[in-house]
């Protein structure tokens, strides 16, 4: 016999407590009886629905209605539960997208919203914020030398129903058509140019080639900028890299010294033989005009001449004798006879001891080449006694 059933507990084999009917001694400590808390909580339910109080054990009269009322609170927390996951409130800078039995039924906008789980699934994103990854690999240029390459994407969502349905990871797929339009424009390009100047125009190809990629796919991303950070070689060769940049800058340091020196010298040589050439135009017009000038003077002369020969060809043996004498210092003068006796006249120290005495006027000098002109017709040779030469 079991040692619960009644009058089988004779012998103390209760092990819950001593004595019989499975009751607990006056002092003694043991575990709470379930059947008693089970009754409580019936009682308790029973009062709250508008149940009735009665004795008995667990499966009494009452037992219907305390099992209606858990039903009732089961079902109050089950549609509790439902209603706070149905509600939901997009925010401003948010959208959502609500998928009923899988396809796709609108997109939600900011504000209070309520969707019918299990039968409407949503897919709640930020469509403003700006998000970025970085990313950073080796790569082959068109020159055939391998390079680091890291930059850095930002991209926003454009369109979210495109975004949820279209393609199963678009962020993961972001990241590889990154990877093909980064490969494609450095491949292309030579190394000296993805280490230098050329990363803003290699940084604007990628996010064109990008976008295109995303556009094609249909990701409902657009990419607002792409930025190329600073280029180098790989660790193993880059004591080489540095010796060729080094080099590289001695080479352009070298250029930029040459042109600075060309542009010094080539302006002034082309200055100078600017000004040759306005010298030579300038004696060129002086020649011409002078002889305009000889020309018409012989002209007009011819006609003087003709109409008195003797006075003109007098006047211009004076006029030559009077420009020559002009124009010497010391006069030699013989005979007419031509012997060779001469007279030297020191008309230089004549004219400076006759111009200390009293200041001579400006026509004393041609003055006394005219007199000196008519010396060989008033002196007789043959008086003259002093005899000089050079």
């Amino acid at each position: 016999m079991a040692w619960n059933e009644p009058g089988g507990n004779s012998n103390n084999q209760d092990p819950w407590g001593s004595g019989g009917g499975g009751r607990r001694g006056g002092d003694q400590k043991g575990p709470p009886d379930l059947d008693e808390a089970f009754r409580k909580l019936q009682e308790s339910l029973n009062g709250m629905f508008g149940g009735k109080k009665r004795g008995g054990g667990f499966g009494g009269g009452s037992g219907k209605r305390g099992g209606f009322g858990l039903v009732w609170i089961a079902l109050v927390v089950l549609l509790a539960v439902w209603l706070f996951n149905a509600i939901y409130i997009v925010d401003e800078q948010e959208q959502a997208v609500v998928l009923r039995f899988g396809k796709y039924h609108e997109t939600v906008g900011p504000g209070l919203n309520i969707y019918f789980p299990p039968i409407d699934r949503k897919f709640q994103e930020n469509v403003t914020r700006e998000r970025s990854y970085s990313k950073q690999g080796q790569m082959l240029t068109e020159d055939e030398n391998i390079i680091e390459v890291p930059l850095t994407v930002q991209y926003k969502i454009s369109n979210l129903q495109s975004f949820v349905l279209n393609v199963d990871q678009p962020e993961v797929s972001l990241q590889h058509a990154t990877d093909s339009a980064v490969r494609h424009v450095v491949g292309s390009t030579a190394m000296d140019q993805v280490l230098t100047e050329g990363r803003e125009a290699m940084a604007g190809e990628v996010k064109e080639r990008l976008q295109r990629f995303l556009d094609n796919y249909g990701t409902g991303i657009v990419v607002t900028q792409v930025n190329l950070q600073s280029a180098a070689a790989p660790r193993e060769v880059q004591e080489a890299f540095d010796d060729v940049i080094r080099a590289r800058e001695d080479e352009q340091r070298e250029k930029n010294q040459a042109e600075s020196y060309a542009n010094g010298v080539i302006p002034e040589a082309r200055g100078q033989a600017q000004r040759m050439l306005e010298e030579a135009s300038g004696y060129r017009d002086a020649v011409i005009s002078r002889a305009q000038g000889e020309a018409d003077r012989f002209s007009k002369l011819v006609a003087e001449y003709r109409k008195a020969p003797d006075v003109t060809r007098e006047r211009l043996y004076l006029e030559t004798m009077q420009e020559v004498m002009s124009n010497t210092s010391k006069v030699m003068v013989t005979g007419e006879s031509g012997q060779n006796n001469l007279l030297y006249l020191p008309l230089d120290k004549m004219i400076n001891s006759r111009g200390a005495s009293t200041p001579a006027p400006a026509g004393v000098a041609s003055g006394a080449a005219a007199q000196s002109s008519r010396l060989p017709q008033e002196l007789d040779p043959r008086e003259v006694r002093t005899r000089e030469s050079r």
